[in-house]
């Protein structure tokens, strides 16, 4: 099996069954955003930064495409969503096929458009991740499955946060995550902090500490 995505990875110290984390960027950005996480995460962690398969002009790369122009305001092409999905999952068999990681501890870190389509591959494909961190998106139902059976979920675990002054995606969004995964039983923890779109040192060293209990 070869990748579909292009990445850069860190290794982790363990030589067998490391426990896998993804980077996911958000929209416009590249692999190297997130990646700037990993020499502050634990050791053991396989860490893998994709790149989103989209390519935007001049610079940058999406999930899916968002257009800015349009009559509701903005507009996602939620079929592009659901191949970047697909294509990630896929990506998620290939790294476990690759190296030498435990498939049954693959994390997930996304922010912005990176998070709402973690959301979607931990929904439709329960059974390929664990954790998922959730940073400043929120759930886009239409890229998930019509029908939630929470019995396949009783193992996922998300820990989600947004800026509260985020001028992006409103928190307005990201605070309907919580009564959806609980409905759901699925456990997770929801924080905000005082800032826009993006990680606020606080942030990052709580989502660092609860990745860390969990692998």
């Amino acid at each position: 099996m070869s990748s579909k995505l292009h990445y850069i990875k860190r290794p982790s110290t363990l030589t067998e069954n490391a426990p896998l984390l993804i980077l996911c960027h958000g929209y416009g950005s590249d692999e190297n955003d997130l990646f700037s996480f990993a020499s502050e995460l634990p050791e053991e962690l396989y860490i893998i930064s994709v790149r989103a398969p989209y390519q935007l002009q001049p610079y940058g790369n999406a999930w899916y495409a968002i257009n800015f122009d349009a009559d509701k305001g903005k507009w996602s092409n939620d079929q592009q969503a659901i191949t970047s999905r697909d294509i990630l999952s896929e990506f998620i068999d290939y790294a476990c096929e690759t190296y030498a990681l435990d498939k049954n501890n693959v994390s997930l870190l996304g922010f912005s458009q990176g998070t709402i389509l973690s959301y979607s591959l931990a929904l439709t494909y329960p059974e390929k991740v664990k954790n998922i961190i959730a940073l400043s998106g929120y759930v886009n139902e239409a890229i998930i499955p019509e029908s939630l059976n929470p019995d396949n979920y009783k193992h996922l675990d998300f820990y989600c946060s947004h800026g509260s002054v985020d001028q992006v995606i409103p928190v307005d969004w990201a605070r309907r995550s919580k009564p959806f995964l609980d409905k759901l039983e699925i456990k997770n923890t929801y924080s905000e902090f005082p800032v826009g779109h993006g990680v606020a040192p606080q942030n990052f060293y709580e989502f660092k500490d609860w990745l860390v209990k969990r692998i």
